[in-house]
C-alpha cells in the first residue's frame, strides 16, 4: 500500500544551506546582469552619478522587472542616499530594502487548512511548458516531509503521455493516482479523485490540468468547470488555484497571471526555472503588480528542487558577494 504518512526529518541546517546555496546558482544570471554589471561603474566612486542610474534603470528593464517596478525603484532611490558621504558603498542596500519591500506583501507561504476540511484541493494550472507536472511532484513530496497524506488526480487528459508522467511522478512519491482513459472529461477525473481522497481521508489532493494558453476560450471555460466542480463536491472546500509561470517567460507572465486569475481566481503562484534565466526581476513585477502570494520557486529539475518562497532567502542568494 501506499506510505501517506511517511514523514522524513526536518530540514536540517546543512540542508537549508543546501538550498540557499541552489538558490544563489539559480539566480546566478540575474544577479550578473542586475549588480555585477552595475557594480562596475562604482568602482572607485563615492558618489552616484547619472550615468549609473541610466545604466541601473536598463538593467532592470533587461531583468525584466518590468516598466512600472523600474519606474517605482529609480524614483525612490535617490532619496535613499541622500546625504551620504559615500553612495557607492549604500546604492546596494538600499535598493535590497526597496526590493524587499516589494516582496513582503506575497511572501505568505501555503499552509494546509485544519483536518475539518479535507481533501485540501490544489488546483494546478498554467501554460503549455512552464512545468505544471513535474512541479506537481516536487509540491507532493514537499507535502509529504511534512507528514502529509498527498493523492494526485491526472486531469490533464489531453496530452499525449501526460497520465504516465504524473504516474511515475505518483510512484516517486509513493502516492496514488486517480486516472482515467486519454481523452476522459477532465472534470470528471477531478471529481472521482475528491470522492476517493475523502474515502480514504487523504489530506491534500493536487489535481493536474492540461496545460492551455489563457487565449484559448474554450480550455479556459473547462478550467472554470472544473474549478465549479469543486465547490459542487463540497461548499465548504477552498481551493489553492496554484499558477505555475516560467521565469524565462518575462513580462507574459503577468498577462498569463491576470488572465488565469480572471477565469479561476489565482490564489498562488509557484515561479518555475529560475535557474539558468536572467529574468529573474519578473517575481518583482509579479509582486507589485498582482499581489498574489508567491507559493514556491523552482530552482532545477530533481525532486527536492523546490522552494517555499522567503523574500529574505531570496534577497539574500540575489544580492550575494555584492560589494
Amino acid at each position: 500500500m501506499f506510505g501517506f504518512k511517511s514523514k522524513q526529518p526536518a530540514e536540517t541546517e546543512s540542508g537549508k544551506d543546501r538550498l540557499i546555496n541552489q538558490l544563489k546558482l539559480g539566480l546566478k544570471r540575474t544577479h550578473a546582469l542586475l549588480l555585477t554589471d552595475v557594480g562596475d561603474l562604482l568602482q572607485g566612486t563615492r558618489l552616484v552619478d547619472q550615468s549609473f542610474m541610466d545604466t541601473l534603470e536598463d538593467h532592470l528593464l533587461l531583468a525584466d522587472f518590468g516598466v512600472t517596478v523600474t519606474q517605482s525603484i529609480m524614483d525612490a532611490l535617490p532619496a535613499r542616499i541622500e546625504g551620504k558621504a559615500d553612495q557607492a558603498a549604500t546604492v546596494y542596500q538600499a535598493l535590497r530594502d526597496l526590493l524587499h519591500e516589494i516582496l513582503v506583501p506575497v511572501d505568505q507561504p501555503l499552509k494546509v487548512p485544519p483536518a475539518a476540511s479535507r481533501p485540501f484541493v490544489i488546483l494546478m494550472a498554467g501554460v503549455n511548458g512552464v512545468g505544471k507536472t513535474t512541479s506537481i511532484g516536487k509540491i507532493a513530496n514537499h507535502f509529504i516531509r511534512q507528514g502529509h497524506s498527498v493523492m494526485l488526480a491526472a486531469g490533464d487528459t489531453f496530452r499525449a503521455a501526460a497520465v504516465e508522467q504524473l504516474q511515475k511522478w505518483g510512484s516517486k512519491n509513493n502516492v496514488p493516482v486517480i486516472a482515467q482513459h486519454s481523452g476522459a472529461d477532465s472534470a470528471a477525473v477531478i471529481y472521482d479523485a475528491l470522492q476517493s481522497a475523502r474515502a480514504r481521508n487523504v489530506d491534500i489532493l493536487i489535481a493536474d490540468t492540461a496545460g492551455r494558453l489563457h487565449t484559448q476560450g474554450n480550455l479556459m471555460d473547462e478550467l472554470k468547470k472544473i474549478r465549479r466542480v469543486i465547490t459542487k463536491f463540497d461548499p465548504a472546500l477552498e481551493p489553492e488555484c496554484l499558477l505555475v509561470l516560467d521565469a524565462g517567460t518575462g513580462q507574459n507572465a503577468l498577462m498569463q497571471t491576470r488572465q488565469f486569475n480572471e477565469a479561476i481566481g489565482v490564489t498562488g503562484i509557484m515561479l518555475a526555472k529560475l535557474d539558468g534565466t536572467a529574468k529573474g526581476g519578473i517575481i518583482f513585477a509579479l509582486a507589485r503588480e498582482t499581489g498574489i502570494p508567491i507559493r514556491f520557486i523552482g530552482v532545477g529539475e530533481q525532486l527536492d528542487d523546490l522552494q517555499v518562497f522567503n523574500s529574505n532567502d531570496f534577497l539574500n542568494a540575489l544580492f550575494a558577494n555584492s560589494a
